[in-house]
């Protein structure tokens, strides 16, 4: 386990959940154009539209991508907030609430973080299907650094809810539509 969040030679695969609820096309859009012009091509699932989990309000379109870096895990996660910031996310209120952008880094390789702030893998992948689906999708045969089990298993074994409606890409930025 790595205490640090730091100290990675080559590069490693990043996963990062992408959500959203306040003007979500936009801000989506936002998002995929600022984590491409950062970290190069993205990878990335179809994008859902979910209903708000604890609180109401409107729906959020969720999805999530991949991007290879050698930079550290605490960097990524620096540079996920600096966007968040830049779409006027704030800090501080209710953990279930309306979000311009919410960015969560849920995989760095194989690696396992808790340290620093940072908590990887993210617990939301098991409990959170607008997390799950859309990894299962784009990483389908990649293991759980802790379970050991593929994507594609635990989203078969998935017991909550799967609300989700799969939205078309639309005008998503050409920088973000890799495969």
């Amino acid at each position: 386990m790595d205490r640090a969040g730091n100290g990675v030679s080559g590069a490693v695969t990043v996963y990062v959940g992408i959500g959203s609820n306040i003007e979500p096309e936009r801000h989506v859009a936002q998002a995929l154009d600022a984590l491409a012009r950062r970290f190069g091509p993205l990878r990335r699932s179809g994008v859902y539209r979910t209903r708000a989990v604890g609180f109401d309000g409107d729906d959020f379109l969720n999805l999530v991508v991949a991007f290879d870096t050698s930079e550290p895990p605490s960097a990524v996660a620096a540079v996920l907030r600096e966007i968040e910031d830049a779409a006027g996310r704030r800090r501080g209120g209710e953990r279930f609430a309306p979000r311009t952008l919410d960015l969560d880094l849920l995989l760095y390789g194989e690696r396992v973080i808790r340290a620093d702030g940072l908590e990887v893998p993210r617990r939301d992948i098991l409990d959170q299907a607008f997390v799950l689906g859309p990894l299962a999708e784009l990483a389908p045969g990649v293991r759980h650094p802790e379970l050991g089990l593929s994507f594609a298993e635990l989203w078969s074994r998935f017991q909550g809810p799967r609300e989700m409606e799969l939205v078309e890409p639309g005008s998503w930025s050409a920088a973000s539509q890799g495969s």
